[in-house]
Parts: structure tokens; sequence; C-alpha cells
């Protein structure tokens, strides 16, 4: 069973809104008739928990063109407000102290505070990702990583892997510096080995909903 599917039935003791915000979250954009589908709901019961959720601030429509002849259809996404029910990790803290160690150390500073914080993760990482094959070693990072509250998980297309994480808790920290960025992608091609190459397809910081990677099989 696909993991946000499983992860969606399994939050049916959740509120409505709740599982609406979920699904937005792990899945992406929606229209009004899907989430009915996945609520197992009428289109005009799914209606009013749209409006009550967009009202609220948490959702908004956004336009998108039908395939074929007809009008745009209209699929709702989480806004910003919407996006901070999911956990930040101190969002606010963490960039202040960004800030301070940039003030006082400089750049350099930072960047051996990433360093360091990448060579700690690494060690745990190492310890826990010891699958003998890469989609092994891929269930197992995605393990720790949605530990961690990155929503993360592994999905086949053809012969390659995706890593794909719904959401960012340290998001904010990303953007007062991308270095935490470069140091996930390094990591996360040190924990897959020369069997496979990774790469970054999705990055949030550039207006994705989501941060994806591929995972491609090394050519022998």
């Amino acid at each position: 069973m696909d993991n946000a599917r499983q992860n969606f039935e399994n939050s049916a003791h959740a509120s409505t809104a709740d599982r609406i915000l979920f699904f937005l979250k792990s899945q992406g954009s929606a229209s009004t008739t899907r989430l009915a589908q996945l609520l197992e709901t009428s289109a005009e019961a799914a209606r009013q928990q749209v409006q009550k959720l967009v009202a609220a601030g948490w959702i908004e429509g956004r336009q998108e063109a039908a395939s074929g002849v007809g009008r745009p259809r209209q699929n709702w996404v989480l806004t910003d407000a919407g996006n901070r029910r999911f956990p930040d990790a101190h969002a606010q803290l963490t960039a202040q102290l960004l800030g301070s160690v940039r003030q006082i150390f400089g750049d350099e500073g930072l960047d051996r505070l990433i360093s360091q914080r990448e060579a700690e993760a690494r060690v745990v990482y190492q310890q826990t990702c010891t699958g003998k094959t890469v989609p092994q070693r891929l269930e197992q990072l995605a393990a720790i990583r949605s530990a961690e509250g990155y929503m993360a998980r592994v999905e086949s297309d053809g012969k390659d892997w995706m890593l794909i994480e719904d959401h960012c808790p340290i998001c904010v920290a990303a953007r007062t510096c991308q270095g935490f960025c470069r140091s996930e992608l390094q990591l996360f091609q040190d924990i897959v080995g020369p069997e496979a190459q990774v790469s970054r397809e999705q990055h949030l910081l550039a207006g994705a909903t989501r941060c994806a990677y591929r995972i491609v099989p090394a050519k022998h």
C-alpha cells in the first residue's frame, strides 16, 4: 500500500480538517472531488470542510488548466499558515541563533557549524542505515528522516528510486543558510554509497511543495 495513503487511513481518528491538511501536505494540491473520494463522503460535505479551512486561512485555491477543453480546475493547497501547523523545529529561535552565529563568527563559522552537524548526523545515519542493498538503506534513511519530522518515504520510479520529503522541519534554517541543503544532499549520497547517484529533483526553497531526490543505480 502507498505510504501516504496508509498514513491517511491511519489518521481516521483525527478530525476531518486535519485529515484534509495532512493529505494536502503529503500529496500536494487536490480538488474538492478528490478530497471527497478520500474522505468517503459527498462532494457537498467535502466542500463545506474546504470552505471552513479557507475561512481559517489554512488552505487556498489554485487554478490549474483542465485537460482538454473546459474551464480551469480549482485545486486546493496549503497556505503558509497551513504549513505552520506541521513541526517547524522552533523556527524563530533557530533563525535568530543562526543570525547570531554569522554575526559573531562570520560565514566561515557558520560553515563550520553546518559541517559539524553533518558529521554528527553521518555517524547516526551510518549506524542505522546498515541494509545490504540500496532499497534497504533508503527505507532505513526514510524512517530516520520521518522520525526527525521530514515526513519521508521511498517510492519506485522505473529502475530508479525516489526519496520524498513532504515536510521540512528546518525550513527556516535552510532559508537562512542553504548550506544545510547542500550538506543533506552529500549525506544522502554517502548513505546510498557508490551503487547509485543521488540528485535533488524538487526543492522547497525553489518553490516546490516538497523536496524529492532521485536515486539512479550506477551503470556497471
